[in-house]
């Protein structure tokens, strides 16, 4: 049994102007001690996905089918009375923003020490105790227990963030774009302090990110996300060395090589389909150089083109000849 196993996933969002399928039958599964990439250009549905998981939806926002299975439990047919058993003590997040995700007139001990209290129904003597065991563990020390959020830099306070979703011993971790506003220093020390956590606690963890070059040394596979779907998943390293969607190509070539020709990287031609008026077919088809009619005319299904590794696109087998 897999830790957890996503099948199917569809979260709609109504709202005035209509329905916006922001996931849209998405599928993808998580191993204990195992690091899955979610990556795509903003509004794909990366972080409607991991709200789905935790059933944290803004109130338009309604899962419409499919199941989320945490150990075999469906996560999708709870109520959220019973879905407070699960966050934080089976799965945490670590939410964007740590500038503005923290009370400033709080002390840091207080806030850890809450969600301990919250979930785990235990003293607040003890869970400061437990408080300052966690920051020792983000590599702080205990007495910044006592201090407020403006004492922090921008990367402390983001240790803080991680400490906060450790603080109930979760299964599985959640970062949505956990080094947002860091610089390339300390976004690399975040996610080696993620990484080193992930191993020593063998526990999942899910980053959302929309920036590919951070994932080589940090996830084991990647799931490429467009407008809600997932159009390609692998594991890291044969992704990088063979993508098969067209989408996924253009990604990976948007990044500079460090050893190679300096010169302008190009874009992606075009922009992502407005979700409320999705074409018909393949959603990347008015992009992809190498769309046909089919691509125009129906959605492709998604095929397995090697061990682990899945792709939705008709033209895979094109892609593959040509590499």
């Amino acid at each position: 049994m897999k830790l957890l196993e996503v099948k199917n996933l569809k979260t709609y969002f109504n709202i005035s102007s209509g329905q916006v399928k922001a996931v849209d039958d998405v599928s993808f599964d998580l191993d204990y001690g195992e690091s899955l990439g979610l990556v795509g250009e903003s509004g794909c549905g990366k972080t409607t996905s991991a709200l789905s998981i935790v059933q944290l939806l803004p109130k338009e926002g309604k899962i419409y089918g499919g199941e989320i299975l945490l150990e075999g439990v469906n996560l999708a047919e709870l109520n959220d009375g019973e879905m407070q058993k699960y966050r934080w003590n089976d799965i945490s997040l670590v939410f964007q923003g740590a500038m503005n995700a923290l009370n400033p007139v709080m002390r840091i001990g207080d806030q850890i020490a809450e969600a301990i209290v919250l979930h785990q129904k235990v003293s607040m003597k003890e869970a400061l105790i437990k408080a300052g065991d966690i920051l020792e563990l983000v590599e702080m020390p205990r007495d910044r227990l006592m201090n407020y959020p403006h004492e922090f830099s921008g990367g402390m306070k983001q240790r803080v963030m991680i400490a906060m979703a450790l603080a109930c011993d979760p299964k599985i971790i959640i970062g949505d774009e956990p080094t947002t506003a860091l610089d390339v220093m300390v976004q690399a020390q975040i996610l080696n302090l993620i990484e080193k956590l992930r191993k020593e606690f063998n526990m999942g963890f899910i980053l959302i990110t929309h920036d590919l070059s951070i994932l080589t040394e940090t996830c084991d596979k990647i799931a490429i996300m467009y407008a809600g779907k997932i159009v390609e998943i692998a594991e890291s390293e044969e992704l990088f060395k063979k993508p098969v969607h067209p989408y996924t190509n253009k990604l990976i070539g948007c990044f500079p090589d460090m050893n190679g020709e300096r010169k302008l990287k190009e874009g992606i031609e075009g922009a992502p389909p407005n979700m409320l008026e999705l074409p018909s077919g393949c959603l990347f088809a008015p992009r992809c150089e190498f769309a046909s009619d089919i691509c125009h005319q129906s959605m492709p299904e998604t095929v397995e083109v090697g061990p682990n590794h899945y792709v939705a696109c008709h033209k895979w087998e094109e892609m593959i000849n040509g590499q």
